[in-house]
């Protein structure tokens, strides 16, 4: 066993060898003179103990106090009652506390027994009630905050644990305080009554035993009983009002003594009002001016002093403040802000400089602007901030695109041209720098001014070199906008549909799917292009099948399938027989077959020949289709549909792949070739 665990074994012990065994008084002065240290100990914790958690086992030691000091009351009884000398600490608290006088020592200790038992008691028992109610009716928004936090990546699962046990911690103490109150209440009223016994036993064994008179035995008795009532009843006081200082504490922060003088003392307007009423009070009514106006005086003085202690404060501030900024201008750079990753930068060479600079006519912010209004109309969400810097180490005409810090494209312009496409019908030909569209890689001219309106009329496509930088732009976020979803983009999109439909979301989250969850079903979504700007209906379909499910592909299939409309418009043009390949049901077999389930999803375990078939089959049926210019669509069963766009993504990245349900009822469609193995 620990040291401390013996010392605490011992100290119960103690008590329970009190109530039985009879102690001398040199053992019990000892034992006196120790329950009044410990109480005083227990009071300057109390004080200034910066959290009430810091002092979590009071209700236990307020508990242990109680029985000790109950015991050392029992012993000292036994000793006034058997010998009538109970040691030095009792008869000195008897004469000198109680003035050797027994109507003033009862008089104090009543005193003392009513401040005890009506103002402190009281007062402490309520409170004590009333923040254990309330602590435990906070609990679930307290546990729904952190769940929330959590979700959102705000904190991390050791964060949340750590909380979560605060809250218990927090619980468990202010309700055991709730109860622990009734200790020191029982205490002092235990206290009046060993007194009243005391009392009427010493006044009983005088007459009996020693023959003296009715009040050479009150005197005698009397004075000890009150010493023993104040010796045990001081203690009793001192752990009293520790407990009212515990379950009033406010402070968690700052220190107790530092506080309490800052709130008292700390407007000067206050200092001087209270010094002058004393000042009056001293020098216009018949009270001791002597008393009055120092004290007066002395406020005046106090209030002085704090203002120009405020007034030092406040340029100590200041100066502060210049030297932070100073200090942050003259460092050659604030380490931690390179810490910070854009989601989205576009970096350009100092030729694109007058393209991003409005003073020099250039509109690439506004369109940047416009992009962000694009992107949220037809896909509904929010792209982040996407950030413009120049970048000497570029060449003039050149700028790169980045997504999260990393470098995922590139491109370059020619200042004061334009950029001809040919649509593919244009038969004469125009002179120009031969280039590639950023975009898409198509074969593109450089021209000058002078020949924009000829190669217009011829039918090419002119375009500005700030629209070629938007529209790569544009595609870009198109293409890694699954990403750039965030879990904080995800809680404003599930805070702005709360304020319409409340109901559709307090069922959904964090009941049925976290937004970690719901942020991969978006992203799912987002990947393949599909809007979520119905996000009305993502959720409630989400909310439909949560309850079964938790897999976030799943619960993406069943999203699509939900927005078929939206798919149908955006593949299928209406009044129009689309061209789409099917999959060979003997292929689809296969695919099902080889999926294998596990607790962190589903994945394919196809042969590697069967796979390879497999694609360059596909590849032969897309090329059919590009023949004929038109986009090559897939079309597969729904159960199928997520693993067959697994299995392609890496070979076809923008192959799109659609299942029967998905595809609305008035679309006609037309199979032109199908995947097989053969």
């Amino acid at each position: 066993m620990k040291k401390a665990d013996i010392g605490i074994a011992l100290y119960l012990l103690a008590a329970i060898i009190f109530f039985i065994v009879p102690i001398p008084a040199i053992l019990l002065d000892i034992m006196l003179t120790f329950n009044i240290s410990i109480a005083l100990l227990i009071l300057m914790n109390a004080l200034f103990v910066k959290e009430v958690l810091d002092m979590s086992f009071f209700p236990t030691l307020l508990l242990f106090t109680t029985i000790f000091r109950i015991s050392l009351n029992v012993s000292s009884t036994r000793l006034i009652l058997y010998t009538g000398d109970p040691g030095n600490v009792v008869r000195t608290f008897g004469s000198f506390v109680g003035g050797n006088d027994i109507i003033i020592g009862a008089i104090i200790f009543v005193v003392m027994i009513l401040i005890q038992l009506i103002v402190i008691n009281k007062g402490s028992e309520r409170v004590s009630e009333v923040t254990a109610r309330f602590t435990l009716d906070a609990m679930p928004g307290k546990q729904m905050a952190i769940d929330a936090d959590l979700n959102t990546g705000t904190i991390n699962e050791k964060q949340a644990r750590e909380r979560r046990d605060k809250i218990q911690q927090e619980s468990s103490f202010f309700g055991a305080m709730d109860g622990a109150t009734k200790y020191v209440k029982g205490d002092a009223t235990v206290g009046i009554v060993v007194t009243l016994i005391n009392l009427v036993g010493g006044i009983a064994m005088g007459m009996t035993r020693q023959g003296l008179t009715v009040g050479d035995a009150l005197n005698q008795y009397g004075i000890l009983t009150i010493g023993d009532g104040l010796v045990s009843q001081i203690p009793s006081l001192l752990i009293s009002l520790a407990t009212g200082i515990l379950v009033t504490k406010a402070s968690k922060e700052a220190d107790f003594g530092d506080t309490l003088i800052h709130q008292l003392f700390g407007l000067p307007k206050v200092l001087y009002i209270v010094g002058a009423v004393l000042i009056f009070l001293g020098l216009a009514t018949p009270l001791e001016w002597r008393m009055f106006v120092p004290l007066g005086i002395a406020f005046l003085v106090a209030g002085r002093s704090m203002e120009t202690s405020l007034g030092v404060e406040a340029i100590e501030e200041e100066v502060d403040m210049a030297e932070e900024q100073a200090e942050e201008i003259r460092r050659p750079e604030n380490v931690v802000s390179l810490l910070q990753v854009d989601p989205i930068e576009l970096e350009f060479g100092y030729g694109i400089i007058p393209l991003a600079d409005v003073n020099q006519g250039g509109d690439l912010l506004d369109r940047v602007v416009m992009i962000r209004r694009q992107i949220a109309l037809e896909l509904g969400t929010v792209v982040p901030i996407i950030r413009l810097r120049d970048n000497i180490q570029l060449n003039p005409n050149q700028y790169i695109i980045k997504i999260k810090g990393i470098q995922v494209t590139e491109g370059e312009i020619l200042f004061d041209h334009y950029m001809a496409m040919n649509p593919g019908f244009v038969e004469e030909e125009i002179s120009g720098i031969p280039t590639f569209e950023p975009s898409f890689h198509l074969p593109a001219l450089w021209i000058t001014e002078s020949q924009r309106e000829r190669a217009e009329s011829l039918g090419y496509t002119v375009v500005d070199p700030p629209s070629i930088i938007a529209t790569h732009l544009t595609e870009v976020i198109r293409q890694h906008i699954d990403e750039l979803l965030s879990r904080q983009d995800v809680q404003n999109l599930v805070n702005n549909i709360k304020e319409t439909n409340p109901t559709l979301v307090d069922e959904l989250v964090p009941k049925l799917l976290g937004i970690g969850e719901i942020q991969k079903v978006l992203q799912n979504l987002l990947r393949e292009g599909i809007s979520i700007r119905d996000l009305l209906t993502v959720f409630e379909t989400m909310a439909d099948h949560a309850a079964t499910t938790r897999d976030t592909d799943v619960l993406t299939e069943y999203a699509r399938q939900s927005l078929k409309r939206a798919i149908s418009s955006k593949y299928f043009p209406a009044n129009e027989v689309t061209s789409v390949i099917t999959l060979d049901p003997k292929v689809e077999q296969d695919i099902m077959g080889s999926v294998k389930q596990t607790e962190q999803g589903a994945y394919l375990t196809l042969d590697p020949e069967k796979t390879k078939a497999i694609m360059a089959s596909l590849e032969t049926e897309i090329q059919k289709l590009e023949n004929l210019g038109k986009n090559a669509i897939i079309i597969t069963s729904p159960i199928v549909r997520m693993y067959f766009k697994k299995l392609t993504e890496d070979y076809f990245k923008d192959l799109i792949v659609v299942s029967y349900n998905e595809v609305d009822s008035n679309i006609e469609l037309q199979s032109v070739g199908m995947v097989s193995l053969s």
